[in-house]
């Protein structure tokens, strides 16, 4: 063997560390091609929504079988606790197996719960169907203009607020305000 090639299989062999090495840029031929496979294997999938918690993979095809021969099960958990999110995807070998399982299984009980059975959709990179309601640099989401670069007050930028009236007119508006203020960021928090 040269010196090549004992160098080479040396670099193949260790761990690729993380920031470590250049990363070669994907090809637009590549990345269309990607893209088409993962399309391909998503229009194959399905979303299930509201699963047990303690559900398993083999539980759920067990569950799913009955629509199609099933590629695969995934149970998505959160990386930083551990504990599965409650939601999985389905992956069929054939692509009428997906409307027969919403048709067919969307809405029916799986281990005590009611489960939500719709295609799943493709995420293509850097396109976002919704927005993230409009905070763009130095806006709030409490929403009260206190010191935070404008909000309700408009041109308020910190330091002491002005007292507010305490009259009984004006002190109802306030809470009117806040009232409104409040359900919308109740909203704002479950749309993210």
């Amino acid at each position: 063997m040269s010196q090549e090639q004992v160098t080479q299989e040396k670099e193949a062999s260790q761990p690729v560390r993380r920031g470590s090495t250049t990363r070669v840029p994907e090809t637009e031929e590549e990345k269309a091609e990607r893209l088409a496979r993962q399309q391909e294997i998503d229009s194959r999938s399905i979303y299930v929504g509201n699963v047990e918690y303690q559900s398993t993979p083999e539980q759920l095809e067990e569950f799913f079988h009955i629509v199609g021969i099933i590629e695969r099960v995934t149970i998505l958990f959160d990386k930083f606790s551990g504990l599965p999110k409650g939601y999985a995807y389905v992956e069929f070998e054939k692509l009428d197996s997906v409307q027969k399982a919403v048709d067919e299984l969307h809405g029916k009980q799986f281990r005590g719960r009611e489960i939500k059975v719709v295609p799943k959709r493709t995420n293509l990179p850097g396109f976002r169907k919704r927005g993230r309601g409009g905070r763009g640099r130095g806006g709030s989401r409490r929403g009260d203009g206190g010191g935070d670069r404008g909000g309700y007050r408009g041109g308020d930028r910190g330091g002491r607020k002005q007292p507010q009236p305490q009259d009984d007119a004006s002190n109802g508006l306030v809470e009117e305000k806040n009232a409104v203020n409040d359900s919308n960021e109740t909203a704002k928090e479950t749309a993210i």
